[in-house]
C-alpha cells in the first residue's frame, strides 16, 4: 500500500473549508445516487447566480455554501425510506430530487417511474401503494429528519445561522405546501430561495440540457419555486450553467469561493471530518456510532504502539471516515436480516472503494485516503478492496482493521445481537491466529477496550444536556430506530409513559426527530457499549 500524498491536520495547521468540501461533498453525491460533483457544480452556479443578482458577500457566501449542502441530510430518513419504499433510499432521493410534489401528475410521471426502474409488473404495483401509505410519513417526519440533520451539519462544520437556517428550509416551498413548517413567499430565506432555484437549474441542466433546466424551473415557478428568481434566472443561469458543465468543477469552484475564504483550525477540522462520518452513519440505526468508536480506538492502539500516524492524527481522522463509501450503498443492503445475494456483497465490497476515492478528491485528507480504504483488507489477503497481503500493510492499516472489526462485532446487526466484550476479543484472537488479524494490533485495540487485562480505567461519563441514566437509556433506544410503543415494551412501561420520556430527551437536546436524537448522541459519549 503506497504512501498518500497529502495531510494537513497536524496541530498547528489550518484547512481551508471549501478545499475540504470539495472532496467530502461527494458522500453527498453517493447519497443522493447524483453524479459525481453534482454537490460542487450546484455550489458554482448558486454563487454566480447571487453575484449576478447583487445580493451582498454574506449572502453570496452562505448560498455558497447551502447549495454545496443541500442534501446534506439525505441519510436521516435513509433507514425508514428503505423500509417503506423497497430498500433503496438512494433510488428514493434520486427521484424525488426530480419530481414536482406540488403536481400529483408529476408524481405518477416522474417519483414512480423513478422508484419501480427495472422492476416487474408486481414490484411495481406494491411500489405504487407504497408510495401512497408512505407520503405523510416521507413528508412530516422525513423533511424535518433531514432539515434537522442538515441544520446540525452546518453547525459542525462552523457555517453560523445563515446556512443553518437555510437547510432548515430544504423543503419549504414558495407557495407554502413544503415544509417541515410550511414557510411561504419571502419568510422563505434569500438563501433557500436563490440555491433552489440554481440547484434545480443544475440538476435538470444534467439530465437533459440548457433547454431541460429552463422547462423545469418554469413548470415549478410560483409552486416550489420564487417566480421572479425563476425570471431573473432566465436571464443571468444559461451561460452559468454551460460553464459549470465545462469546467472542472472543483478547481472552478476553489477559484470562485466568496471571499473571504473560510478556514479551519485543527480542531475544527476535526469536527468537520467526525461530522461527516456521523452522518453516514445515519444510514441505518445499527451504525450509529461505528465511526467514531472506530476512531477513538484506532487513534489509542495506535498510540500504545507508537505510531507516527496516531501521533499527527491520521489514525482518528481515518476511523472517523473509513466508511464515507456506505453512503453510496442502499441502506436495504446494510439492514439485510439474512445472508446477503452476490450483487449484494459485490456492493458492500465497493464502499471501501468508495471511501478512498472520496478522500482521494479532498485535498486536506487524501494522505489519509490509502490507510481509511484498507479497513477491510486482511493480513492473509482475503480482505477487500485490493487483496493486500501483510507485506502491503502498515501497521495502521492494521490497527485501523482490528479497531473496525472489534466496534463492529460489539453492536448489534441486522443478523446477530451485540457481542460481549470478552466474545468479542475471542473473536478477534481466532482471527489472529488465523492469520487474518495482525496479533500485535489486535492486543492494541483490545487493551484500549479495557479488555488488555485489568479494569477499565476510564471514569463513568456525566451525560450531557442535564440527560439522566433514565433519558440516555431511551435516547439510545431511540438510536436503535424503535418505536415509541418498542420502547416501552423494553422498558416495561405504557406506551404514554415512553412518549412523555422520549419528548423530554428531545427537548433536551433540542431536536424532533430520531435522525437529529441520533446525530446528537453520536457527537456526545452516549452510545459506548455497555461494558
Amino acid at each position: 500500500m503506497g504512501a498518500d500524498a497529502q495531510w494537513q491536520g497536524e496541530p498547528g495547521s489550518d484547512v481551508r473549508l471549501t478545499d475540504l468540501l470539495c472532496g467530502l461533498t461527494l458522500v453527498i453525491d453517493l447519497g443522493m445516487a447524483h453524479r459525481p460533483g453534482e454537490s460542487l457544480r450546484s455550489g458554482l452556479v448558486a454563487a454566480a447566480f447571487a453575484r449576478d443578482l447583487d445580493l451582498g458577500s454574506a449572502t453570496v457566501a452562505d448560498i455558497h455554501h447551502t447549495a454545496l449542502l443541500r442534501h446534506v441530510g439525505c441519510t436521516a430518513f435513509a433507514h425508514e425510506a428503505a423500509l417503506l419504499l423497497g430498500g433503496d433510499d438512494r433510488r428514493v432521493n434520486a427521484a424525488g430530487a426530480r419530481t414536482d410534489f406540488s403536481d400529483a401528475r408529476d408524481i405518477l410521471a416522474t417519483f414512480l417511474p423513478g422508484l419501480w426502474e427495472g422492476e416487474g409488473l408486481a414490484r411495481r404495483v406494491r411500489l405504487a401503494a407504497a408510495t401512497l401509505r408512505a407520503g405523510p410519513v416521507m413528508e412530516g417526519p422525513g423533511r424535518r429528519a433531514n432539515c434537522e440533520v442538515a441544520a446540525q451539519m452546518a453547525d459542525r462544520l462552523g457555517l453560523g445561522p445563515g446556512v443553518a437556517d437555510a437547510l432548515s428550509q430544504t423543503f419549504e416551498w414558495w407557495n407554502g405546501g413544503g415544509g417541515p413548517v410550511g414557510l411561504a413567499g419571502e419568510d422563505v430565506s434569500i438563501v433557500t430561495r436563490v440555491t433552489h432555484v440554481a440547484t434545480t437549474a443544475v440538476l435538470f441542466h444534467g439530465l437533459g440540457g440548457g433547454e431541460a433546466a429552463l422547462a423545469a424551473l418554469d413548470r415549478r415557478s410560483g409552486s416550489l419555486l420564487d417566480p421572479d428568481l425563476v425570471a431573473d434566472f432566465h436571464s443571468y443561469g444559461p451561460h452559468l450553467l454551460e460553464e459549470a458543465a465545462a469546467a472542472d468543477p472543483g478547481p472552478a469552484l476553489l477559484e470562485a469561493e466568496p471571499r473571504p475564504v473560510r478556514r479551519l483550525t485543527t480542531a475544527g477540522l476535526a469536527e468537520a471530518v467526525a461530522a461527516f462520518g456521523d452522518m453516514v452513519d445515519l444510514k441505518t440505526p445499527y451504525l450509529h456510532g461505528h465511526s467514531a468508536a472506530v476512531a477513538e480506538l484506532a487513534h489509542g492502539a495506535g498510540t500504545r504502539l507508537g505510531l507516527t500516524e496516531a501521533g499527527d492524527g491520521r489514525l482518528r481522522a481515518a476511523g472517523h471516515t473509513h466508511d464515507l463509501g456506505r453512503a453510496g450503498i442502499a441502506s436495504g443492503v446494510w439492514d439485510r436480516p439474512g445472508p446477503l445475494r452476490e450483487t449484494e456483497l459485490e456492493q458492500v465490497r465497493l464502499h471501501a472503494y468508495y471511501s478512498e476515492r472520496v478522500l482521494r478528491r479532498c485535498p486536506p485528507l487524501s494522505g489519509i485516503a490509502a490507510l481509511a480504504g484498507a479497513h477491510h483488507e486482511r493480513c492473509d489477503a482475503s480482505g477487500y478492496h485490493r487483496g493486500l497481503s501483510a507485506e502491503r500493510l502498515p501497521m495502521a492499516a492494521r490497527v485501523l482493521a482490528a479497531a473496525d472489526e472489534f466496534a463492529a462485532l460489539r453492536s448489534a446487526r441486522p443478523h446477530r445481537p451485540a457481542l460481549g466484550p470478552d466474545q468479542a476479543a475471542a473473536l478477534l484472537f481466532e482471527h489472529a491466529r488465523a492469520g487474518a488479524l495482525d496479533p500485535e494490533a489486535v492486543r492494541a485495540v483490545l487493551a484500549c477496550s479495557g479488555r488488555g487485562g485489568g479494569p477499565d480505567p476510564r471514569p463513568a461519563p456525566a451525560w450531557p444536556a442535564g440527560l439522566t441514566d433514565r433519558q440516555v437509556q431511551v435516547l439510545r433506544l431511540l438510536c436503535e430506530g424503535l418505536t415509541n410503543r418498542q420502547i416501552a415494551r423494553r422498558l416495561d412501561v405504557s406506551p404514554r409513559t415512553a412518549e412523555h420520556h422520549v419528548q423530554d430527551v428531545y427537548t433536551k437536546i433540542g431536536v424532533s426527530t430520531r435522525a437529529s436524537a441520533a446525530m446528537f448522541a453520536m457527537r456526545h459519549p452516549v452510545l459506548a457499549p455497555a461494558p
